[in-house]
């Protein structure tokens, strides 16, 4: 009985104990997280730290909020007090990792790692060989959470960087450009298809609810992102990835990788991306790839190939092959915009439409496919009409397939917008809808677009 009677009162001590750090722990969390709240970040500090290494996995608000306490102390100090400022930030997100490990991607972690040292090499005194490795242990260890924009493009400049210090070879360089290319086209897809979700006619705006706009805006962000990642890889790649480096590069490598079906993808994407095209080289690849592993790519540029040899039937084949071939939805809007722009190259029109119209019923926020379309009416305003207002009019059908852009795609509203008014301009204006007395009136429109349009009431 004396030792049940002193366990019990043992375990009351205990629970008391309990009960009274944990409520320790909570005024603590109150306490820094208003002055957080409230951006006092210095009288945030103490009592954020105190908490944090008295109870570290007591709330992840330890992680969330002291992270914007040492920004803040970065930000406001210098020398010595920044480095070990620096170092106490990177210490807090492996901190985190370790103690909320669901919360923390580990590929997210080391790329943010890495950012934080390259935003602040100078301060670390690391070299770019050294950020480039912790971005690689990144890439290498959790591609999958590794998606940060900022993060893979400092990711390829530091490659581009290390490739003229004669750090890198022309090989690593491309190779880290597809394999970053490829990711940043993987998120695109990802981002796009939850866009596509919400797209319905392009003829109207859609009631979309304020947590679902806030969600497409949200996509729409990173969409932006990763296409200016894409822009700007392109231009630090530079003269750097022409024709007359890769061309030698892939002619050299071609024998020991022949059997490798992603080096030829990528040697033959990567080709045709810089219009290498007319090479022999990017042929012999392309047979090659498609007598390895056939497929929708190697079909279409069968097909481009084809095109440059003025046959273009043969050509078509090969494109509707391409298309047939496919099975994923994003994937063959691609294949279908390629062609179709390759029939507008030609001046196609007609043809060039049909296609973009299908890329779209599989994409319906390529918007960049309507202001194709509204490009190729607005270059045959003067051939389709019977005379000067009917031409003019052409453009009314132009600035119409520019809406219809800016409605379904986000990343372009603004460019979209802006071309909708520049057709706008060139249509008829009200004084000469007025003088003309043809208010109203439809007016069908010749020659390739086949199309009606109505002339506006005043």
């Amino acid at each position: 009985m004396k030792k049940f009677l002193g366990f019990l009162l043992l375990l009351l001590i205990s629970v008391n104990a309990f009960s009274q750090a944990n409520e320790q722990d909570i005024n603590a969390l109150s306490i820094f997280s208003e002055y957080v709240k409230a951006k006092n970040y210095d009288a945030a500090f103490e009592p954020w730290m105190e908490l944090r290494e008295r109870s570290p996995k007591f709330n992840s608000a330890i992680y969330v909020y002291g992270e914007r306490i040492l920004k803040h102390k970065i930000k406001n100090s210098t020398s010595e007090e920044k480095v070990n400022y620096l170092n106490d930030l990177l210490k807090l997100w492996d901190e985190k990792r370790e103690h909320f490990p669901n919360k923390t991607p580990l590929g997210d972690i080391l790329a943010k790692s890495a950012q934080l040292q390259y935003d602040n090499k100078n301060d670390f005194g690391l070299s770019n060989s050294e950020i480039y490795s912790n971005f690689d242990r990144a890439y290498n260890e959790d591609l999958s959470s590794f998606n940060n924009p900022k993060n893979l493009y400092t990711y390829f400049k530091l490659i581009v960087q290390l490739y003229d210090e004669n750090l890198k070879s022309a090989e690593d360089l491309f190779t880290k450009y597809d394999e970053i290319s490829e990711k940043v086209e993987k998120e695109i897809k990802n981002y796009t298809n939850k866009v596509n979700k919400f797209v319905g006619s392009s003829d109207e705006e859609v009631s979309i609810s304020a947590k679902d706009q806030r969600r497409i805006k949200s996509y729409n962000s990173f969409l932006k992102a990763y296409d200016q990642i894409s822009k700007g890889m392109e231009k630090d790649l530079g003269d750097r990835g022409n024709c007359e480096n890769l061309i030698p590069l892939y002619e050299n490598n071609f024998d020991a990788n022949q059997d490798d079906g992603k080096w030829l993808s990528r040697a033959m994407n990567r080709l045709y991306g810089k219009e290498c095209d007319e090479s022999q080289l990017f042929v012999k690849i392309v047979q090659k790839k498609n007598e390895l592993e056939p497929n929708a790519s190697t079909a279409y540029y069968l097909g481009t190939i084809k095109d440059k040899q003025g046959n273009s039937s043969e050509a078509l084949v090969f494109y509707n092959q391409a298309i047939e071939l496919e099975t994923d939805s994003y994937e063959k809007a691609k294949i279908l915009f390629r062609i179709a722009t390759n029939f507008r190259k030609n001046g196609l029109y007609s043809r060039s439409r049909s296609y973009y119209m299908q890329a779209l019923g599989f994409n319906p926020s390529m918007g960049r496919s309507y202001l194709a379309i509204a490009q190729m009416y607005a270059s045959s305003a003067k051939n389709c009409g019977a005379d000067n207002f009917s031409q003019r009019a052409v453009y009314w059908l132009a600035s119409k397939e520019a809406m219809k852009a800016s409605r379904v795609d986000g990343t372009l509203k603004s460019a979209a917008l802006k071309s909708s008014r520049n057709y706008e301009a060139k249509a008829p204006q009200k004084s000469e809808i007025f003088s003309s007395g043809r208010e109203g009136e439809v007016i069908e429109i010749s020659c390739w677009i086949g199309r009606s349009v109505k002339v506006p009431n005043l």
